[in-house]
């Protein structure tokens, strides 16, 4: 039986017999695969065949005495002004590209290591991201030859989106969730990402919710998981 070792992480096996499905959580910057893999019992509910993986990212948070990581660096990140000016928060993810891309294999070979251990077609696989997960699910998902079963996306954005429409390769539908009130990415940032995956064919729907910051809660929880349910349930 093939490995799955491209990345390491938790993991929460279906309930009953083999996977049918799989769903990967991708954690936000500074955290790691526990964070995410918390969310794995409630989804389970909606998807009972479903093998929940929640890798941590590739990098150690530079600087940080109590642990963390990261899928890229944001050693140069102000967030005060990469929040107020896109200009200037578009030229830094361009900056980033290599490095980006560089972790894009390494979540390609990862997710090809799924598919394989478990037998499954690539439509049977959703890619799930907070924040800097958010943004490399986008990244990953929308440029892999087959098509997976969808993205969801958390309190995220598109990278560089003007990269997109020479790079896409399949569109898996999309779901966009945000807090109205996120103070450390916008949430115009997601209806922005929509808009341009829209314009080029993906299917995008996009549900901001009112008084909630950086985080999931209940509500976005729920959008996920039906939208999970109706693409690989």
């Amino acid at each position: 039986m093939s490995v799955v070792d491209a990345l390491h992480g938790p993991v929460q096996q279906p309930a009953n017999g083999p996977a049918t499905a799989a769903v990967v959580l991708l954690h936000g910057y500074g955290s790691d695969g526990n964070d995410l893999i918390g969310l794995a019992p409630y989804f389970a509910n909606a998807l009972p065949r479903a093998v929940f993986y929640a890798p941590d990212g590739p990098h150690a948070l530079e600087g940080s005495p109590f642990g963390g990581r990261q899928w890229f660096s944001l050693r140069n990140f102000d967030p005060e002004v990469l929040r107020d000016d896109m200009k200037m928060r578009a030229k830094f993810f361009e900056s980033m590209a290599g490095e980006i891309d560089g972790v894009a294999a390494t979540l390609n070979t990862f997710l090809d290591q799924i598919l394989a251990h478990h037998g499954l077609a690539a439509n049977r696989l959703v890619l799930l991201g907070f924040s800097q997960g958010t943004m490399m699910s986008l990244h990953v998902g929308l440029r892999r030859k087959q098509q997976l079963g969808g993205i969801v996306g958390y309190s995220g954005e598109l990278l560089v989106p003007e990269r997109l429409a020479a790079e896409i390769k399949s569109k898996p539908p999309v779901v966009l969730i945000h807090g109205a009130d996120d103070p450390m990415i916008p949430a115009v940032k997601s209806q922005d990402s929509a808009a341009a995956l829209t314009a080029i064919g993906v299917s995008c729907q996009t549900h901001i919710i009112p008084g909630l910051q950086h985080g999931i809660d209940g509500t976005g929880a729920q959008f996920g998981a039906e939208f999970m349910q109706r693409v690989i349930g």
